[in-house]
């Protein structure tokens, strides 16, 4: 997720047992389902002139509209040759995102920051024009938000935890797998056709002895025999390993050893340790190139975020 320019995606190959609509509409129609109707809590009421505080490197705290931030947030967080409809989910999901974040204030009194590990990625048209990138593009995301203004996803009619990465290496994960709280609308889901993301596959090794100072145990005896059993979550991610007689959950691996997913291998070769690892990121929610290669298949911004949140509702809120 970051500031990438003409990365290309060439035609890609979907299982047929997947159900994607094959059609894009300009803004399919906004419905409320059953469940919602019925349901009695009630979406906090957002004006069409509504504002984000947005904290910016230095901390400042600046009062944004809205869709100018999201703007910002395409910009710093997609290749520049993503289809269009991959950058209307991404606005209603950055949008949605935003909102769930000033609402609860669970990070910076309920600003948003422009770091993508934090919170979103963020460049202004500025400054992405000054860093090499083109007009064209600029006009193409502000048409994407433009065409999605207002909108965002709802669960019980609430905003929901619109979390996202960058890809997932073909399956996304459960949310209770990472964060340990069972979200009905961030379940894993199949996500073919990632490929060509740049960081689909990765790998690392370590020598025996960083792998062991890293991880706390005691480096003595034969590296082949100190991994034992494996157990995985459901989206394909190490649940726990066990190493030199120890049980480690495989989102704490992620952050001890720097990896880039938890999907991941464990090979000892020789007096090394080699790990290949498989997407990039939390792999909650909706995977960016895995919604490109829907669009590019010729799913909607609608279908898309149907299928990486499933259950939810796109509502618009300036129609409240």
């Amino acid at each position: 997720m970051a500031f990438v320019l003409g990365l290309a995606l060439p035609g890609l190959i979907f299982s047929v047992a997947e159900k994607w609509y094959l059609h894009k509409d300009k803004r399919p129609p906004i419905q409320t389902s059953p469940t919602e109707s019925s349901n009695m809590q009630t979406l906090p009421q957002y004006s069409v002139e509504h504002k984000i505080n947005v904290q910016n490197d230095a901390s400042e705290i600046e009062a944004m509209d809205l869709n100018t931030y999201v703007v910002g947030v395409l910009l710093g967080e997609l290749p520049a040759d993503f289809d269009e409809e991959t950058m209307k989910a991404q606005a209603v999901v950055a949008r949605t995102y935003a909102l769930k974040r000033q609402s609860t204030a669970q990070k910076h009194s309920g600003a948003v920051c422009m770091d993508s590990v934090c919170c979103q990625a963020y460049c202004g048209i500025d400054d992405y024009l000054a860093k090499g990138g083109r007009q064209e593009t600029v006009d193409k995301v502000t048409s994407a938000v433009n065409e999605t203004a207002y909108q965002i996803l709802t669960y019980h009619n609430q905003l929901i935890e619109a979390t996202y990465f960058s890809c997932s290496g073909g399956r996304t994960e459960d949310a209770v797998a990472v964060w340990g709280a069972e979200i009905p609308y961030l379940q894993a889901v199949d996500s073919p056709g990632e490929e060509q993301a740049a960081h689909y596959t990765d790998s690392v090794r370590f020598t025996k002895q960083e792998f062991a100072k890293l991880l706390g145990i005691d480096p003595k005896g034969q590296l082949a025999t100190w991994f034992g059993s494996v157990t995985y979550t459901n989206g394909g991610g190490v649940d726990t390993i066990v190493i030199a007689g120890k049980t480690f959950p495989g989102t704490d691996l992620r952050k001890v050893l720097g990896l880039r997913s938890t999907a991941f291998t464990i090979t000892p070769i020789g007096d090394s340790v080699h790990i290949v690892t498989k997407g990039f990121g939390h792999r909650v929610g909706m995977s960016q190139y895995g919604a490109e290669a829907m669009a590019v298949r010729g799913a909607n911004y609608a279908q898309i975020l149907s299928h990486y949140y499933p259950e939810t509702v796109l509502k618009d809120y300036g129609q409240n």
